[in-house]
């Protein structure tokens, strides 16, 4: 992943459950798109509210959106699980919008109707993450988890929020357990989630991922990120001989070139 920088600042990747926004997609669970081409002769089908919500919603014109979502919602026949997937969405579009206080009321909603479904859990931690309540986001995050242990975003999430509280080892090995499960999570968009502009990252920051991928075997990706918190002003050379992980790539010649001939720090 190349991440952006705004204003001269980087920023930390934090994942909001969208995948379920392809247009038409009705099930809580991916699988192979349904054909949008009616056979010869056949007749096409007249799209549902929350169809028209999801391209609303992959248009970015999320008040027409919500609308639909709402449409869709006053049909009694949905059931609790479609209800929750509902407000879910809902939660994202507000979110989308900046409005967290909408957003949050939704994604308690989506809960409410359906306590097993880990999406909102996580996009509500990411509400107060953005909120600059890092403490409080890992409450969900963790419940999220708990829910679907096998989703590298949330595992990312939940280290981002471990390294804002300045827990680095947690922090570590939420990452290391993300890229585990996803080496391409750190990407602009995971299979999963897309980006959400958080915080300013950092030379830590960097410093960190880079030790990460080093621990996992995977040199190119940790001179990458090592290089990015050299020009961000990453200047301790004893504390990456004493790491273990750094260790490990020690003899690899592209991060031997970046240790002799590091880069100058660039100035914001």
């Amino acid at each position: 992943m190349k991440l952006r920088r705004v204003s001269g600042l980087a920023i930390l990747p934090i994942f909001s459950v969208l995948s379920l926004f392809a247009p038409g997609a009705a099930t809580r669970t991916s699988g192979a798109p349904a054909s949008t081409q009616p056979a010869p002769g056949e007749h096409r089908p007249s799209l549902s509210p929350e169809e028209r919500g999801d391209i609303y919603m992959a248009r970015k014109q999320y008040a027409d959106a919500i609308d639909y979502y709402l449409r869709a919602l006053r049909d009694s026949r949905a059931s609790n699980q479609a209800s929750s997937r509902l407000w879910n969405k809902m939660g994202i579009a507000y979110q989308q919008q900046g409005d967290f206080r909408a957003a949050r009321e939704a994604y308690k909603r989506a809960i409410r109707d359906d306590k097993t479904f880990p999406a909102p859990w996580n996009n509500l931690g990411t509400t107060y993450f953005l909120a600059d309540k890092f403490r409080k986001s890992t409450k969900f995050y963790r419940r999220a988890l708990a829910l679907e242990p096998s989703s590298a975003s949330f595992h990312m999430n939940l280290g981002t929020a471990y390294y804002r509280m300045k827990k680095y080892p947690s922090a570590v090995e939420e990452y290391r357990q993300a890229l585990m499960l996803d080496p391409n999570i750190l990407r602009e968009h995971s299979e999963t989630g897309s980006v959400v502009e958080a915080r300013s990252a950092d030379r830590e920051y960097f410093y960190y991922l880079a030790k990460v991928f080093a621990s996992l075997g995977r040199p190119d990706d940790a001179v990458r990120y090592l290089r990015r918190a050299f020009e961000d002003g990453f200047k301790n050379f004893k504390r990456l001989d004493e790491d273990p992980d750094f260790l490990k790539i020690s003899k690899n010649p592209s991060y031997i070139a970046l240790r002799q001939n590091p880069p100058v720090p660039i100035k914001d």
